[in-house]
């Protein structure tokens, strides 16, 4: 293959790992009825002026499926992370014990878990974007290669790989949401 060929194939793949792994980042944020630490990832806490990320004041962990504690390094965090977790918006109801924090995560309704199927289907279609976006670049980019005098041959080469390259990613992203959505229908 044509070293230029080959350096945009390479810049595709990077461009179309890098929406599947933002496609991956973004359903673990989507729940599916079991306590999981990640639930509060995005939560982020006054740390004597400083937000920083739960995960560096206090100990997250799930003793059981429905059930997330969150056990502060400093007693005096406990206040801040629990209004943390109630202006962070996540649905949770964090509990205060005096020693950390207990949220019980209540199970999805069938609404619920059609509504959080949806939003992981509309992940999944802007994951799709940007895949379409790379072969898109990777191909305007072939273009111009021909206008430079690349031979036509080399190009349609290129741009069956890309296509190639495209499809295995959108099916890729296909499956992550496919799995997503069982484990968000599974009671």
């Amino acid at each position: 293959m044509d070293p230029f060929v080959e350096e945009i194939t390479e810049a595709a793949v990077t461009a179309m790992r890098k929406a599947l792994t933002h496609l991956e980042s973004e359903l673990v944020k989507v729940r599916a009825g079991k306590a999981s630490p990640s639930m509060v990832d995005s939560v982020r806490v006054d740390y004597y002026g400083s937000m920083v990320p739960m995960s560096q004041v206090a100990n997250v962990n799930t003793p059981d499926p429905k059930t997330i504690t969150i056990q502060p390094w400093e007693k005096k965090m406990i206040e801040p992370i629990e209004k943390a977790i109630t202006y962070a918006n996540l649905g949770l109801n964090p509990q205060n014990n005096g020693d950390m924090i207990i949220i019980s995560v209540p199970p999805l309704t069938e609404e619920r878990r059609k509504d959080l199927v949806k939003k992981a289907r509309a992940e999944a279609e802007f994951a799709k974007v940007g895949i379409r976006n790379a072969r898109k670049e990777a191909n305007d980019d072939l273009k111009k290669l021909q206008k430079d005098g690349l031979s036509e041959d080399v190009v349609k080469v290129g741009e069956t790989e890309i296509q190639k390259l495209t499809d295995e990613y959108n099916a890729k992203a296909e499956a992550e949401v496919v799995r997503k959505e069982k484990d968000i229908m599974t009671i």
